[in-house]
């Protein structure tokens, strides 16, 4: 009954209850999957947009061979090694369904499973990941659509589409990576379809990472540094507006107070500016073979892959609880209790980097239930 249960099994759930245990408490972490089982899908290109130093989680620093930027595969394997050195009690195969306040106790919680299990919790941490549903637009026409449509959750490495047309829809910072992945691998034809133009930031300046910058302003007036961007981008990145990436109207540090992060350039500019990745207007339907464009024109690429984002996909589990915002985001993240006795970490994707931010939300919880 005194179990604090964390429900998901990557780098916030696995902080969340590292830090817990080292405060004394009884730590159960169920997972559907496996441990780090988001990182275990994602491209084989990816790489932390962090550097190792300051993505590290509590009490188990990143090891220096993983190099400044983590790839996929050594973010696997780090975690791995966290559960493992930590001792975490990992129940894998474990899906919760709903989580309900204990009709048996004030202040605690109720967990029920796909399996019809019910566990009762002194305390519960939800970390069920960023990414967690693949989410595509519901594009007229879409499902007579005669190409290959698939969404950017499915993709893992450029070989199954050397040779081939393909156009990337959506421009973060999947999207721009996998279009660069797409070139790269032999691709015959990158097109990538952009809505709303992003701001574009460079990963590194020499030694100074992006995401320095991202932890100095964090708590700084957004206004203040939407002023500071202007001359960053200017100096850094050229003018993209002649090939269809002008720079957007809204100040950087608005957009991703409105949930659009950054893209970090790991090679767009460059492919963009030789014209190996095209840049097409929106996508606003689908008529057979053909894609409609914001423009009025067509395209008949093989294959579109839409690099469109993903839900949080909370609503069951919590939806009933009045702790989701308009998008099905947690009201109280940062180490706030959203209620009594529960916490969300992971929700967020801040300048200064989600695994640090993490990091922090773990202590912070920590800390918090250890006051009572």
């Amino acid at each position: 009954m005194d179990t604090v249960y964390v429900v998901g099994a990557g780098p916030g759930g696995l902080a969340a209850a590292a830090a817990l245990q080292a405060r004394g408490f009884g730590v159960t972490v169920l997972e559907r999957d496996s441990v780090a089982a988001s990182w275990r899908r994602h491209y084989e290109r990816l790489h932390l947009h962090t550097t190792r130093r300051f993505s590290g989680l509590p009490g188990l620093a990143i090891p220096r061979a993983y190099g400044r930027w983590v790839a996929r595969a050594d973010v696997v394997r780090y975690l791995e090694t966290y559960s493992a050195r930590h001792g975490l009690d990992v129940e894998t195969g474990v899906e919760v369904t709903r989580i309900d306040p204990d009709p048996a106790r004030s202040g605690g919680w109720l967990l029920r499973t796909a399996s019809g299990e019910e566990r009762q919790a002194r305390a519960v941490v939800v970390a069920t990941g960023y990414n967690h549903t693949p989410l595509a637009p519901d594009w007229p026409g879409r499902d007579g659509f005669t190409g290959e449509l698939v969404h950017a959750s499915a993709y893992r490495d450029a070989a199954p589409y050397a040779g081939r047309d393909v156009l990337v829809v959506g421009v973060g910072n999947t999207g721009a990576e996998i279009a660069v992945d797409l070139v790269d691998g032999g691709a015959a034809r990158v097109r990538l379809a952009v809505r709303t133009p992003p701001h574009i930031v460079r990963r590194s300046q020499g030694p100074w990472a992006a995401q320095y910058t991202g932890i100095l302003v964090r708590r700084l007036p957004v206004g203040l540094v939407d002023r500071m961007a202007g001359p960053v981008r200017r100096a850094s990145v050229p003018d993209l507006t002649h090939v269809g990436l002008p720079v957007p109207a809204e100040g950087l540090y608005t957009r991703v107070q409105q949930g659009a992060i950054p893209v970090q350039d790991v090679g767009l500019v460059d492919a963009v500016l030789a014209g190996r990745v095209e840049v097409v207007p929106a996508v606003t339907g689908f008529d057979g073979d053909a894609v409609l464009l914001a423009d009025g024109s067509r395209a008949t690429p093989d294959v579109v892959l839409a690099a469109t984002g993903y839900a949080r996909g909370l609503e069951p589990l919590v939806g009933h609880l009045g702790v989701l915002g308009d998008r099905g985001v947690p009201v109280a993240t940062g180490g706030r209790a959203a209620a009594p006795g529960l916490w969300f970490t992971g929700y967020t994707n801040p300048l200064s980097g989600m695994f640090r931010e993490m990091a922090i939300d773990a202590r912070r919880i920590a800390r918090a239930l250890a006051r009572g």
